[in-house]
């Protein structure tokens, strides 16, 4: 289960779809990456090449790798025209799970039997006696689809070594991967191919 206060910001996106009339909202993912890029690889030729068999003849799959085909320049990298080999294999993965997180509501005092405006007489939930108390917060377990993007690239001259992994997720409380792609996408190749091993997050206004 995540942490509320570390991963707070990623629910960013959940909100932030939804919302007009607010001031700059942003989206959040999480990045993980790993590379080995070789250096003096600028303009060099890459191609696709499918994760699974499932991607084969995908729709889906065909629509996203226009969206990573957008974002893959931050390599540098050009890719192969059809028929032609490149020096680079370009594969990726990417879907959804549903995971719980721990968020803060406003502490409701007529559930746990109390009345007031502001506040409310009756007993806390930790025993803290009668009285009349304040507003309060309380954290809550709240179920969130965890959107997630995996991408490889492998060296042909280095015999197929692979020379940058990056994964990134976002957290929404809708199912709405298809929008959340974009953002996943820019958050792979931000700041390519970055430092070995890096962990961060990033946030993006939402567009």
């Amino acid at each position: 289960m995540f942490n509320m206060r570390r991963w707070a910001g990623l629910l960013a996106v959940a909100g932030a779809f939804a919302l007009t009339g607010c001031a700059a909202p942003t989206v959040s993912a999480r990045v993980t990456s790993f590379q080995q890029w070789p250096a003096g690889v600028e303009g060099q030729t890459y191609q696709f090449i499918a994760a699974d068999a499932s991607q084969n003849n995908n729709l889906e799959y065909q629509s996203y790798q226009d969206m990573v085909r957008a974002g893959i320049g931050a390599t540098g990298l050009v890719e192969a025209k059809p028929g032609a080999k490149g020096r680079f294999d370009v594969s990726f993965n990417y879907g959804t799970t549903q995971t719980q997180i721990m968020v803060q509501r406003p502490y409701d005092p007529y559930f746990y039997g109390g009345y007031g405006y502001g506040g409310f007489y009756g007993p806390r939930p930790w025993g803290a006696g009668y009285g009349y108390w304040g507003p309060e917060w309380v954290d809550v377990p709240m179920a969130v689809q965890r959107n997630t993007l995996t991408l490889h690239i492998y060296d042909t001259q280095r015999g197929g070594a692979e020379v940058y992994r990056s994964s990134a997720f976002i957290l929404s409380e809708r199912d709405d991967f298809l929008r959340t792609m974009p953002y996943l996408v820019r958050a792979i190749f931000d700041n390519f191919p970055g430092n070995n091993g890096a962990e961060r997050e990033i946030r993006f206004p939402v567009q």
